[in-house]
């Protein structure tokens, strides 16, 4: 007799592939839910983008290291120059989403206020950024060694490298975020206002700590003014009744004179408050000085001076990664976790469609690749999934709702949103290759 031992074991098979699969779910479940909390608690908030970016948890926890490190972690740049520089950048693309979001996190960091009223108030050093942001942003294959140079020559006003790589690396991060807030058609709804303390008063104050010797009571509720009156003292002529009538009456008029102090105080909070808001909705075009510069097609004539941009001449694996991680300590490790994490999410995409995604992306910026056949892209990509790609990834700021192209119609919302953060990866990683190139030729000379 001949026992089949595969049909005999298959319904147990497959009963084990669901189990496991139904695991897998809930194990991703629990990393987002976790990665939420952890943003929650950091942040008091999670932002639209984190949101979007939820149904690919393995790529959304190395984006949030990433992102966390450069705006928040040890640095050579002060927390306030960090999101002023994330507003410049936000701003090249008109995005209204990540302006309103760094300038609410510049003001909790202690920015000055009166820097979002323009980049002509900002401080000089950071005016001097202006250059090598518009570029990067929109053409970045114009970035040379001279710009670099002029950024570390300034006089008193002089980038140092190290700042220099933490700023670059801000601004090419908040550019491609840009291009997947476009992409991804991310609510432009504004992140929750700055967080209102209870009854008015500073966020370390209980309103029964006066009673407490806490030291950190505001003088005006810690010391009562002088007219009023001091607690009464026992009188032996005084019977129980009496007693307790005034310091009933003792009491009260106490609350009522808190409650219109903390009155007054909820007023003028509120105000402040309602003016910094009013101040994270700077528009855009205040961080601007030349709005007419934009994206142009990438010249490849014999006439032009722009020369191709040959990966294996410099690329982020031999060249980048290293001088970048020497600079700003353990960046490359994150970035280059980003790069890889992309590459590799489980998706019906198959490998082929996503480096044809990644290498027309870096294409269309000037960066090819020689052992590549780029007639794959065309036979991969269909013609409105390559206007798409290079509306989103090259000039977000002038397609606010980009046409979805109709090759997405039965794709999943995980599997449009996995192409946005390529392209999103590929732009940062482009923008990067330009930059630190530029960096290393100033570094030898």
């Amino acid at each position: 007799m001949i026992i089949c031992t595969n049909k005999m074991e298959y319904p147990l098979r497959t009963q084990c592939q669901r189990v496991q699969k139904q695991m897998m779910v809930n194990g991703e479940k629990e990393r987002v839910s976790l990665l939420f909390m952890k943003a929650l608690v950091s942040r008091g908030s999670v932002d639209a983008v984190s949101q979007q970016m939820a149904s690919h948890p393995q790529y959304l926890e190395s984006f949030l290291r990433t992102q966390h490190y450069i705006l928040h972690m040890d640095g050579p740049l002060p927390l306030p120059y960090r999101h002023y520089i994330a507003i410049m950048a936000s701003a090249q693309h008109h995005c209204n989403y990540l302006v309103f979001l760094h300038s609410a996190q510049f003001l909790r960091v202690g920015g000055d206020p009166m820097w979002l009223e323009g980049l002509e108030v900002a401080p000089p050093r950071l005016r001097l950024l202006d250059h090598i942001n518009k570029v990067l942003a929109h053409q970045p294959w114009l970035t040379a060694c001279s710009d670099i140079q002029t950024l570390l020559k300034s006089g008193e006003q002089c980038w140092s490298l190290a700042e220099l790589v933490q700023a670059v690396v801000i601004l090419a991060h908040c550019h491609s975020l840009c291009s997947f807030v476009v992409g991804c058609d991310t609510d432009s709804e504004f992140p929750v206002p700055l967080s209102k303390s209870p009854n008015g008063t500073p966020p370390t104050f209980c309103p029964f700590d006066a009673a407490n010797g806490n030291t950190n009571v505001p003088q005006s509720l810690a010391s009562p003014p002088e007219h009023i009156t001091q607690p009464w003292s026992l009188d032996s002529n005084c019977d129980m009744m009496c007693l307790k009538e005034r310091i009933q009456k003792s009491q009260e008029e106490r609350e009522k004179r808190e409650e219109r102090l903390l009155q007054t105080q909820t007023l003028q909070q509120t105000d402040m408050e309602e003016e910094e808001e009013m101040i994270c909705f700077a528009d855009p075009t205040r961080f601007i000085t030349d709005p007419d510069f934009c994206y142009h097609e990438f010249a490849r004539t014999e006439e032009d001076h722009f020369q191709v941009f040959r990966i294996q001449d410099y690329s982020w694996e031999d060249h980048g990664f290293s001088l970048v991680n020497r600079l700003y300590s353990d960046i490359g490790h994150l970035l280059d976790d980003r790069f890889r994490s992309v590459t590799t999410l489980p998706s019906l995409h198959s490998p082929d469609l996503k480096r044809a995604i990644w290498n027309y992306i870096h294409c269309v910026l000037g960066i090819r690749y020689d052992d590549y056949n780029y007639g794959e892209v065309n036979q991969l990509l269909q013609r409105d999934l390559k206007l798409y790609i290079k509306a989103v990834a090259c000039f977000p700021d002038a397609t606010k709702n980009p046409v979805c192209p109709l090759s997405w119609a039965p794709l999943k919302s995980s599997e449009r949103i996995h192409v946005n953060l390529l392209i999103m990866e590929a732009r940062l990683q482009a923008e990067l290759l330009y930059a630190l190139r530029a960096i290393t030729q100033y570094m030898i000379t």
